[in-house]
């Protein structure tokens, strides 16, 4: 299955070097080693810290949809698997995510067409928290507000489609007309009954409080980062514009659905930090620590957490077959 994934892994390595060295022309290279070397990297484990709260706030709710589509596995187990999709974060639109799913079926027998939703669910409830936590920062910064409404309302205007059975199996009825889509038809409808459960009211607000606590942390990581350049006389950046730039960025990168965004997110940070006339070189020095921080380092922690499933399953990853 990894193989799948390897050369676009492979390629998204490539492009945030590209992404690097990019930034690093725009900011002079020397100006940017410099803003390096003044940076108050003591905060930099806190950083990676605020990156795992991320991370575990984000399991609780994968552990909580899976108990939604009463899918039973160990805890620990689970949270392996979890951790060990980061391998895919830099997969366009993370879809590569739904490697949890083949895991989950290895060790269970859970159809992929029955998990792989919550990967929906989960870009779904993500978007929604950042589009609540980036509008304050929005309204005060006043740039980009029509931008995130627009995201938020075509997020909201999706659930209520997931949420209405009698127009999405309409929907679904009229692609089960071409021919390739309907010999999967049965897996359409799993997938669907799956979406449909993670969608209800109830179990909506509660993805999206675990989410706007997930992504807060990351936000929080961001405000650190930026402020940690105040000895080169950067103007104090306070949280909700912080939150703002961080999430407008995350938002702008997943809507191109590049690899972990790389290029649309990098350059919308360090675009909205210049306009807050933050030095070039700071901007870009800020923008690739927080990069690290959340999308390499998670890459990271998806290799280790493979590791740690082909010891404690006696399976390789690169025997389990991918269905189309």
């Amino acid at each position: 299955m990894y193989q799948k994934y390897k050369k676009k892994i492979i390629f998204s390595v490539v492009l945030g070097a590209v992404v690097f060295l990019g930034l690093s022309i725009y900011a002079n290279f020397e100006e940017l080693m410099e803003a390096f070397a003044l940076y108050n990297w003591i905060m930099f484990p806190v950083i990676l810290i605020l990156s795992l709260c991320n991370y575990c706030f984000r399991f609780l709710r994968w552990e909580y949809y899976t108990k939604v589509l009463d899918i039973k596995i160990d805890r620990k187990m689970s949270f392996v698997i979890f951790l060990s999709s980061f391998i895919m974060s830099v997969t366009p639109g993370k879809i590569g995510e739904v490697f949890k799913s083949y895991l989950l079926k290895e060790q269970n027998g859970t159809p992929v067409s029955k998990s792989a939703p919550i990967v929906f669910a989960e870009r779904i409830t993500d978007f929604l928290s950042l589009v609540l936590l980036s509008l304050t920062g929005a309204l005060m910064f006043g740039y980009g507000t029509n931008l995130i409404i627009g995201f938020g309302l075509l997020f909201v205007l999706t659930v209520f489609v997931i949420s209405n059975k009698k127009l999405s199996y309409a929907i679904i009825g009229l692609l089960e007309k071409i021919s390739f889509i309907s010999r999967k038809s049965h897996k359409i409808h799993t997938a669907y009954d799956s979406i449909y459960q993670m969608v209800k009211f109830k179990e909506l607000i509660i993805t999206i409080i675990l989410s706007i606590f997930a992504w807060s942390f990351e936000c929080l990581s961001f405000y650190l980062v930026i402020n940690g350049f105040s000895v080169f006389g950067a103007p104090h950046i306070d949280i909700f514009i912080a939150t703002f730039v961080y999430g407008f960025a995350t938002i702008a990168g997943a809507a191109t659905m590049l690899p972990g965004g790389l290029g649309a997110t990098d350059a919308s940070i360090t675009g909205l930090l210049v306009l807050l006339a933050i030095p070039k070189s700071v901007s870009v020095a800020a923008t690739l620590i927080i990069r690290a921080a959340t999308l390499w380092f998670a890459v990271i922690v998806g290799i280790a957490a493979v590791m740690i499933y082909q010891k404690i399953s006696h399976k390789n990853i690169n025997e389990i077959v991918l269905e189309s």
